[in-house]
């Protein structure tokens, strides 16, 4: 694996090929990302691989209730309350990117909802995977899942895998926990596609920049 051009080559995949990913390389995926460092080497990740049934069963109900008007809470505070730039800049640039490569105009509202509703069927990937932690975890545990997530999504690149991460899966962890049988008091700390990419796709065509180097770093000498 070359780290430096997986760095690169990473990127959220929105469309899937209908191909089932192998047991054995979902295995293997976990097992290299299992080397992530975590605080006190207390690793605190726990994955639910959903496919099959159990995943269609999952995310209808989870369709079900957006459409309802149901807006599930998440497990914790994702996003700020306030937006502010250069943060709320840079959002609303993420969003205009994808619709208008789905020439989806911002005047309609229904095609925008059904690509949002996407987002709960991990867009139709073979697998959607689930990241929890035990209730009693704190703040640093957040930050040893993050090294967690990108090692997953660096490793999928050298098993030829796509990956898409998704905070808007833990929008319903009542449904979520219910359905897989975890403790209701546990957090969901979001979700991830898993597949083959569909590289025909047009949603798989764009990328979203990134800052230059000298724009968020201080050197003290």
């Amino acid at each position: 694996m070359n780290i430096t051009k997986s760095l690169k080559q990473r990127k959220s995949v929105r469309a899937f090929l209908q191909r089932d990913v192998e047991k054995e390389k979902i295995d293997t995926l976990l097992s290299m990302a299992a080397n992530s460092p975590s605080g006190a080497n207390i690793q605190p990740w726990q994955v639910a691989v959903v496919s099959g049934k159990t995943k269609q069963r999952l995310q209808a109900q989870i369709e079900q209730g957006f459409w309802a008007g149901e807006r599930g809470k998440a497990d914790y505070q994702y996003y700020p309350e306030v937006w502010e730039n250069p943060y709320k800049l840079r959002r609303i640039q993420c969003g205009q990117l994808m619709y208008n490569t789905l020439k989806i105009a911002r005047r309609d509202k229904q095609r925008r909802l059904k690509q949002w509703a996407a987002n709960y069927r991990c867009f139709d990937a073979p697998v959607m995977l689930l990241f929890f932690m035990d209730s009693s975890m704190q703040t640093g545990s957040f930050i040893d899942y993050g090294m967690f997530l990108q090692s997953i999504m660096l490793a999928a690149l050298d098993l030829d895998l796509s990956t898409c991460p998704q905070a808007s899966l833990a929008d319903y962890p009542e449904i979520i926990k219910k359905e897989l049988s975890y403790p209701q008091d546990s957090i969901l700390v979001c979700g991830m596609a898993l597949g083959y990419e569909d590289k025909k796709a047009v949603i798989n065509s764009y990328r979203t920049p990134r800052e230059k180097v000298g724009s968020f770093t201080r050197y003290f000498t």
